[in-house]
């Protein structure tokens, strides 16, 4: 067992199931009987809606039903989606938090908006009645950059301002500025991305006697729960919510979306099953996009070149309505890591978040944190160029230094641990910093520029530091272990086996891991923020830790001996080989009646945040002639604390990086100028692919942390979290020989062309 237990890179369990086409997901749950329902997306962006027509719709073959904000309403529904406004720290005034219909009501404000859902026997049935549907609308001016102004998108939000957000003092900010030696200023865009998870949404819903069962891949059940008994107005126990198996969510599955609650409404209304499942491009169009923001990072360093002011602001956009946790992304939580990984007291930033006429933007792989990393480390990079210093020597100069933990940020987070110059000379070490000059001239002997980047990120791992486990022993000889979080693909089966192997001696085919169903686990936080391996997994630890407090007594009586212990998976009696597994022992309480002993339940608060940190170095080509850019070697060293599986841990760094150089390079949302999305279809939208992805190295640099009783530090959002900052960094430096200072995201070929175009250009002109 020991070969199974923590910090061994087992193989995962959920792997041969998948691979064999035997994994459960919603559109296999769905009842084959099921009615499907089709929503009619509005194809405008913005509009006031003067007639909508369903009668012809409602006639036709096999329609049960259409659904508008009209009907809904009359029916009694909470036609609303919330989210919670950010609370300005200086000033205390609240963000403004517009009306978000589950369907358009009386204007549409965004391409894919929902109008209407059809209901019908079959989907084809469905789309032929959605396009019977005759909507008459008058355009409204549209506004889709991200900028304060323009044409307004709701009234109650002046200059499209959604919130103002800041934090720090900016008149000493202001002054530190001013008395520095020297100040460099950086402008950045962080461009928006789609997140595209291999599964797309979906969900459908039954009745179930009185009660009302929703299926839907999200990354927790509870929110949804509570939403649908606000919106439907049930009571809680009416409602019960279940995940299946979900492929991917990144984020974006965290929050509600308007069809769960639509398709919920109509299965009880109709007493009958109703499923829906968005299409590829529909999720394009409606599913939460991530970033998209402009951001300027101002540094002042002193006369050694010490990091000792810095101001960030961003503009960020909201999309047309607010979802979920919008308006706390680009404030509260870029905040927690806004000054990295330096020693620096005199720090502000500001976030304004804009209304625009496109799809809403929330949470994406990091939420905040690797856009807090990309403009600072950007900005740290660019000054070392400007102020002529080597930028490993720059960080080095201003790192917080191992014994200054644990330290208090100027924005009042405590980083626990850490050893950041031990982390970087790993990091230089195995990236062969020393050999890159060669590497870079013969890039040049064929015609091609070579630059290096650097990142180096710290995260905070977010979301609810409370967590539960249940631990049951069963009839049948095994365990079932109930969690809190839900998997999107992590690998939760295998690392939440590997700790009852660790802890209970337990063998891991023997356990059954159950999340994903409100019925099952009264309360849990979901997943999200990196926060399973450490909140899920030290309640898993408490609750193990019971188990065996629990039954010592009781293994003691059994064995008739005076002294129990519990050691390498087993009870034993000190001085004796007289021994009991855990699973011997539990056989031994059902015989006896003691079914006290099956079930423990155990909830833990973590008393702080870990702070996973480290190092990616980067190294592009690019083409003269093409403008293509390609990375060509990638290096990760990382300190995520103790490691709960290292294969897995490396798994989820490689998936982060790609994620990142995704953004980077070749991912990019457009609108045009009239709000139509022109990046609908993976023939026009960039996703990152194996071709042009590197192999990526990975090492551990761990200082274990002291936020939890495992020493661990999430690991799931830390390759995102470095990686846009470590390409375009590397790219800023193949480019900045050639005059070249702006260069931003993403770097597709016809973007590097235009800049060397215009080096080009810069150097006839002289």
């Amino acid at each position: 067992m020991d070969k199974f237990g923590l910090s061994q890179p087992n193989r995962r369990f959920e792997d041969p199931r998948h691979l064999t086409g035997r994994g459960s997901f919603v559109d296999d749950r769905a009842p084959t009987d099921a009615l499907h329902a089709y929503v009619l997306r509005s194809t405008v962006a913005h509009a006031e809606v003067v007639s909508l027509d369903i009668s012809d719709a409602a006639a036709m073959p096999g329609v049960h039903m259409v659904l508008t904000s009209e009907s809904i309403e009359a029916d009694g529904l909470d036609n609303r989606l919330t989210s919670p406004a950010a609370k300005n720290p200086r000033d205390g005034r609240r963000g403004v938090t517009p009306l978000r219909p589950m369907l358009a009501r009386g204007r549409v404000r965004f391409v894919g908006e929902g109008i209407a859902m059809v209901v019908a026997e079959t989907l084809a049935q469905a789309r032929d009645a959605a396009e019977a549907i005759v909507v008459e609308t008058e355009d409204l001016p549209v506004k889709v950059d991200v900028s304060v102004g323009g044409a307004p998108v709701h009234e109650e939000a002046a200059d499209n301002v959604a919130y103002v957000w800041e934090k720090g003092d900016a008149d000493a900010v202001e002054a530190a500025l001013q008395g520095a030696a020297h100040v460099v200023r950086l402008t950045a865009e962080d461009n928006r991305i789609m997140v595209a998870s291999m599964e797309t949404r979906g969900c459908f819903a039954e009745p179930e006697g009185d009660r009302l069962h929703i299926c839907v891949n999200g990354q927790g059940v509870w929110g949804t729960k509570g939403s649908a008994a606000r919106i439907l107005g049930l009571g809680k126990d009416a409602v019960r919510v279940t995940n299946p198996d979900v492929g991917g969510g990144f984020g974006m599955k965290s929050m509600d979306y308007p069809e769960t609650f639509l398709v919920a409404h109509a299965a009880r209304k109709l007493g009958r099953a109703v499923r829906w499942m968005g299409d590829r491009t529909e999720s394009m169009l409606s599913d939460n996009a991530g970033r998209d923001l402009l951001q300027t990072a101002e540094l002042g360093f002193d006369a050694d070149l010490k990091l000792v002011a810095y101001r960030s602001t961003n503009v960020a956009n909201m999309g047309a309505y607010l979802s979920g946790y919008a308006q706390f992304i680009q404030s509260d939580l870029f905040s927690r890591i806004l000054p990295g990984v330096y020693d620096v007291r005199d720090v502000y930033m500001k976030s304004t978040g804009v209304f625009t006429n496109t799809t809403q933007v929330d949470a994406y792989r990091g939420a905040g944190r690797p856009e807090a990393m990309y403009i600072l480390e950007r900005a740290m990079d660019f000054a070392a160029k400007e102020l002529g210093v080597d930028r490993f020597d720059l960080r080095r100069r201003s790192f917080i230094k191992a014994d200054q933990f644990p330290y208090e940020t100027a924005m009042g987070e405590t980083y626990d641990v850490g050893d950041f110059h031990k982390v970087l000379a790993r990091a230089e070490a195995e990236a062969d910093v020393a050999g890159f000059d060669a590497r870079r001239a013969a890039s040049e002997a064929q015609g091609k520029l070579r630059g290096l980047g650097l990142c180096y990120y710290i995260e905070s791992i977010l979301g609810s530091p409370e967590e539960a486990a249940e631990i049951e022993f069963t009839a049948d000889g095994r365990v079932k272990l109930f969690v809190g979080t839900q998997s999107n693909g992590q690998g939760h089966d295998t690392v939440y086996r590997q700790f009852l192997a660790t802890d209970l001696g337990l063998p891991p085919e023997a356990v059954e891991v159950v999340q994903g169903d409100s019925d099952l686990i009264a309360k849990g936080g979901g997943t999200g923020g990196s926060r399973s391996v450490t909140v899920q997994g030290s309640a898993n630890r408490v609750t193990a830790q019971k188990v065996i407090e629990k039954f010592t007594p009781f293994v003691a009586e059994t064995l008739e001996v005076d002294e129990v212990t519990f050691d390498e998976g087993q009870f034993r009696s000190p001085g004796s080989n007289v021994v009991m597994t855990v699973l011997e022992a539990a056989e031994a309480a059902r015989a006896a009646g003691r079914s006290d002993l099956l079930k423990t339940r155990e909830t833990t608060e973590l008393p702080g945040r870990s702070f996973p940190n480290g190092a990616h170095l980067c190294e592009v080509e690019i083409d003269r002639e093409t403008g293509n850019l390609e990375v060509v070697k990638y290096t990760v060293v990382d300190d995520f604390g103790v490691l709960m599986n290292p294969m897995l841990a490396e798994g989820q760094v490689h998936g982060g990086v790609v994620q990142g150089i995704g953004q980077a390079v070749t991912e990019h949302v457009v609108y045009d100028e009239t709000g139509q999305l022109l990046t609908a279809s993976f023939m026009d939208y960039g996703m990152p692919r194996a071709h042009g992805s590197p192999m990526i190295a990975f090492y551990s640099e761990p200082v274990p942390s002291t936020a939890n009783i495992l020493g661990m530090k999430g690991c799931g959002e830390a390759g995102t979290v470095g990686a846009m900052a470590a390409v375009g960094n590397a790219a800023l430096d193949a480019l900045y020989p050639l005059g070249l200072k702006q260069v931003d995201m993403p770097f597709t070929p016809s973007r590097v062309w235009a800049l060397l175009q215009e080096a080009q250009g810069a150097i006839a002109a002289e």
